[in-house]
């Protein structure tokens, strides 16, 4: 049987870990072209192939989608950690979410978007917590090379939304965008959706088919029944319920985070679709594009600031903490938004008064800033949780953790709705200077926080 005892210990990671980057990768191309279009075809006309919702409807119902999506994986993890197992969880989730997708592009009604939505968001709760808690349990809780195993698997993440919305832009608003005598536009939003299914059918083939050959008996079993082979204790410890409160308490200040990140989805695609200058030597580049401008940062920033962090931890000062790394992350989300302002000051609010367009690098920095502060949080996080949790409700602390980008998505919903009401410069300027606070704040409690997350019996 194969445990994270009897996998090899040296400098290189088990082909596990890559077999695990691969089905990621194939899950975030689904997830991120379906979520690259959402907006779009909420908003088109009924007759342009999308469902004629006015901006406000819309973006609830994206927040909505977007929030609910990441508290399934509380329910997922507590069952996978009491009943069913890693493998068997992952498996779950991905054809669920395969039949989600596939759903909506059969019926381009509303009916068909929330009962496609219904199955995505359940297939999630399974998927989602279980493959990040895989990806721990490839090494020991103190194994020096998780951190970096994290940030090899967060690259997976980001290759696959970074190609997503390219694939799913093109068929939406390319290759299947036509214009009729009556100068109607129509677009491809169903075919970007069946793509989407496509992409985690791969998935999930590769997982299955290769999973005992590089997993081995990782994963095949619930984490109750791990506890009792090998005497953890039944209750949980004193140092458990330190570790678990820090975790707790990081967890509300991450949704300030998602709450300012996830505006990626709905005012920030909106101010790029009727502000941003988008035309470049005559091509005017698809709006869904630019949701790859975030995970294209990621894979080619995450090597540079992983080895940044690694040559630090080699220094005689020592590695940044982990919450003062998240702190940072929070400012840089707030500074990306503080760029924003001044073009919304050029531009305005109101597509019928605007004299000129902003250049397309203002929304280009912005993600830049944006992803910045990404890995100084994200990957370091699922790090933290994977390491600190204790085995008992490791799937189900993960879960947890994940539901706080959920109340984000659901708060960043209701943010982008105000933009009509409130205009771009109000709550780009509101959200940056939270995110920059809420980052000081942590960072003057970051000591602290290390300390309980550090917490050993």
């Amino acid at each position: 049987m194969d445990t994270p005892a009897t996998i090899p210990q040296g400098k290189k990671h088990p082909k596990g870990l890559y077999l695990l980057f691969f089905t990621e990768m194939w899950e975030r191309y689904s997830y991120y072209g379906m979520r690259a279009v959402l907006m779009l075809y909420l908003t088109a006309a009924a007759i342009s192939g999308g469902l004629g919702m006015d901006t406000q409807q819309a973006a609830m119902i994206y927040g909505l989608y977007t929030g609910i999506i990441y508290f399934t994986p509380i329910i997922g993890g507590y069952l996978t950690d009491k009943y069913i197992g890693l493998r068997t969880a992952i498996t779950i989730g991905g054809v669920t979410m395969a039949i989600g997708d596939f759903t909506i592009f059969l019926f381009n009604n509303q009916w068909g978007l929330y009962i496609g939505m219904l199955f995505l968001i359940l297939g999630n709760g399974f998927f989602k917590p279980n493959i990040s808690t895989h990806v721990g349990e490839l090494y020991h809780p103190m194994d020096k090379r998780k951190d970096a195993a994290f940030t090899i698997f967060y690259m997976g993440i980001n290759i696959g939304a970074f190609f997503s919305p390219l694939v799913a832009g093109f068929l939406a608003e390319d290759l299947f965008h036509t214009t009729d005598a009556a100068g109607i536009e129509h677009f491809g939003f169903k075919w970007a959706f069946l793509a989407s299914s496509i992409g985690m059918v791969i998935g999930q083939l590769i997982f299955s088919t290769l999973g005992k050959k590089y997993l081995g008996d990782i994963g095949t079993k619930p984490a109750r029944s791990s506890i009792a082979t090998e005497g953890v204790p039944a209750k949980m410890t004193s140092a458990d319920k330190k570790r678990t409160g820090a975790v707790l308490i990081l967890a509300v200040f991450i949704i300030f985070f998602w709450a300012g990140f996830e505006q990626a989805g709905t005012s920030l695609t909106l101010y790029t679709r009727d502000f941003i200058d988008r035309s470049i030597g005559g091509y005017t580049i698809p709006v869904s594009w630019f949701q790859s401008v975030n995970p294209l940062f990621i894979v080619i920033l995450a090597p540079i600031v992983s080895a940044v962090w690694l040559k630090l931890s080699k220094s005689k000062r020592g590695d940044f903490r982990t919450t003062t790394k998240m702190s940072m992350g929070m400012i840089l989300l707030g500074l990306g938004f503080m760029i924003l302002v001044p073009a919304v000051l050029y531009t305005g609010s109101d597509e019928g008064d605007m004299v000129h367009k902003a250049n397309i690098l203002f929304i280009v920095f912005t993600y830049l800033f944006h992803t910045l502060g990404e890995l100084c949080l994200s990957p370091v996080g699922l790090s933290m949780v994977s390491r600190v949790a204790p085995v008992k409700i490791a799937s189900l602390l993960m879960g947890v953790w994940m539901a706080a980008t959920g109340i984000a998505s659901l708060i960043a919903g209701k943010l982008a709705a105000l933009t009509e009401s409130l205009g771009y410069v109000e709550i780009f300027s509101i959200i940056g200077a939270v995110a920059i606070v809420v980052g000081i704040i942590l960072l003057a409690v970051s000591k602290k926080l290390q300390s309980m997350l550090d917490a050993r019996d």
